[in-house]
């Protein structure tokens, strides 16, 4: 397509900024062109008019590199993040098709020749019947970071807007917390017609809480991109500053820059220690930072149309009282540990993506009641270490078996992370 049409387009989009089926046709001709990151840009604004469009979905995701969205084949597990114990389920689930350098740039096809005899298969049923279903397919990229228009200098070197690679679909069980993010939150936002008819605002934001470990991060990740918004991941160290005053600027970047993305998630992880009750600091700093969180949340001189603030936090009992009234975080969310449906999921998709045999996936769930997302990783990496020893000791590489997994679960059970 010849750079005279696109111009052409651009030219008449500019003239008709409304016409949205005009500026999806001029970014699906931008994407085709290699221009992806102007494409970017036309489909968020789309979005920003239309957060249901499935088409401005799919082009983004091309001009993004990641093809087009697809719901997940039923099987499709989920892991864990446990880069940090307080992050649960990164996304799991690796190709299981056939040889070949797979997406994490291993080539299984040549390591399976080193191995003198064929491996048995990578999970094995109980006499009774096992778990059903198959180890899903391939993952999601990293999260790509959106360009965002009219962007200050300085504000992107705080703060990131990613593009999260995971969707509800993704997460192992909690089918109790989708079902409570899809009524209060998810649903209005999917039918605007029915949000007007029944007077339904989007304002105010979401509390998640609960235990470190348990998801509350990757959760957030996914409502975002369920969403097809953009994701800001905001910590304390991300706002504090030593001098007076610039803790509230830099909060009020955060927030003009979710504003400038929008559609954008805005999530604020130990929100406890952001907006902690204002009581228990004898010096103003933290006060300061409390007030200016309030007025950014009630979008005082601004409009927080189109951002929506997700907050995670183990201690809700330490949030400041005026965070929680209405139009604020004046929704709540409990988030516990996967239960034996989610840690079948969460494993089956960790060990999916590595050299296993002969894993009884039904004894393994049951033994690990209670444990948390980062705590089913830290299992599997376990594992994975007393498997790779081993190997490296007698210079024959060997799958990782079922008494690893054991053997790593009380190493676990007696270490908690």
């Amino acid at each position: 397509m010849s750079d005279q049409i696109i111009e052409s387009l651009g030219r008449a989009v500019q003239a008709s900024p409304d016409d949205i089926a005009l500026r999806l046709h001029l970014a699906d001709l931008l994407v085709g062109a290699g221009r992806g990151d102007e494409a970017v840009a036309h489909c968020a604004t789309v979005l920003q008019q239309d957060p249901t469009s499935g088409q401005a979905r799919a082009l983004m995701a091309r001009a993004l590199g990641g093809g087009a969205p697809t719901t997940p084949p039923a099987g499709t597990m989920p892991a864990a993040e446990a880069s940090t114990s307080d992050q649960a389920p990164v996304q799991g689930g690796a190709s299981t098709g056939g040889g070949g350098a797979s997406t994490d740039g291993y080539d299984w096809s040549a390591a399976e020749e080193q191995f003198p005899d064929a491996p048995g298969p990578m999970f094995v049923e109980p006499a009774e019947g096992g778990v059903a279903g198959a180890p899903g397919g391939g993952g999601h990229g990293e999260p790509q970071r959106v360009p965002v228009q009219g962007e200050p200098a300085g504000v992107e070197d705080l703060f990131e807007v990613e593009r999260a690679g995971v969707t509800l679909a993704d997460v192992g069980g909690m089918q109790e917390v989708k079902d409570r993010l899809e009524v209060s939150f998810l649903g209005p936002m999917r039918s605007p017609e029915m949000r007007r008819m029944y007077g339904k605002s989007l304002r105010g934001g979401l509390l998640l809480y609960g235990p470190p470990g348990v998801g509350k991060t990757y959760i957030a990740r996914a409502v975002a991109g369920e969403m097809g918004a953009g994701f800001i991941n905001v910590r304390l160290s991300d706002v504090l500053d030593m001098y007076i005053g610039q803790s509230e600027g830099n909060l009020h970047g955060l927030f003009e820059l979710a504003r400038r993305s929008a559609p954008a998630v805005l999530f604020l992880d130990e929100v406890d220690a952001i907006g902690q009750k204002r009581t228990r600091h004898d010096m103003g700093a933290m006060r300061g930072v409390v007030n200016q969180l309030l007025q950014e949340l009630d979008g005082v001189g601004s409009d927080n149309d189109g951002v929506y603030v997700l907050a995670a936090t183990n201690a809700p009992w330490d949030i400041d009282p005026a965070l929680r009234r209405p139009g604020r975080l004046d929704r709540t969310l409990l988030v516990l540990p996967p239960d034996d449906a989610a840690r079948e999921q969460i494993l089956r998709g960790y060990l999916s993506r590595r050299p296993v045999e002969g894993v009884d996936l039904r004894r393994l769930v049951k033994g690990t009641d209670g444990l948390t997302g980062a705590d089913l990783a830290h299992l599997v990496d376990t594992a994975a270490e007393r498997a790779m020893m081993d190997s490296v000791r007698s210079g024959t590489p060997r799958m990782i078996t079922q008494r690893d997994l054991e053997a790593a679960l009380g190493e676990v059970r007696a270490h908690p992370i």
